[in-house]
């Protein structure tokens, strides 16, 4: 009895494993290969547009600067506890002139991507607790809290009985 529950356990367990990868999709897919259809000082917005879509970040400076990203994510070797991995990663930084001209085209892989380094330094308070600006500062919130007082005499109230 023992062994065909072990059997019908292992039988579930191998049925629902999958062999494939599961990949998490974002973005514009095969943005390497449509951006090579841009041409700079030619495709014009709607040009853009009919190609890649609507941006994932718009901003105006001088020029308009669209932003087009694509990332691929899957899971990673057993050993790892299935943490998701960025195995693609591409943007496209367009740059657009008054005239809705491709002035700029700039494109990054992750063989772009720089590791930050977070510096684990603090930075301590300029004033200690009994400073003059501490004081200063805690009777204002003091003030701005309970403007009228009322709460300093419902506590002197409280306490004398």
């Amino acid at each position: 009895m023992l062994k065909i529950l072990y059997i019908i356990f292992f039988s579930i367990i191998a049925t629902n494993c999958s062999f494939n990868k599961v990949v998490k999709h974002h973005g514009v897919p095969f943005l390497d290969k449509k951006q090579k259809t841009l041409i700079v000082n030619e495709s014009t917005t709607n040009d853009i547009r009919k190609i890649l879509g609507s941006p994932s970040t718009k901003s105006k400076f001088d020029n308009d600067v669209w932003i087009y990203i694509e990332r691929k994510q899957t899971q990673s070797n057993i050993k790892n506890l299935g943490k998701m991995k960025i195995y693609k990663n591409d943007i496209l930084v367009l740059e657009i002139d008054n005239y809705g001209v491709l002035t700029k085209k700039e494109f990054l892989n992750i063989d772009n991507m720089e590791d930050i380094k977070i510096v684990s330094n603090t930075t301590e308070a300029g004033f200690a607790r009994n400073s003059f600006i501490y004081d200063f500062m805690s009777s204002m919130r003091q003030k701005i809290n309970d403007p009228l007082g009322v709460r300093a005499k419902k506590r002197k109230e409280i306490s004398q009985r």
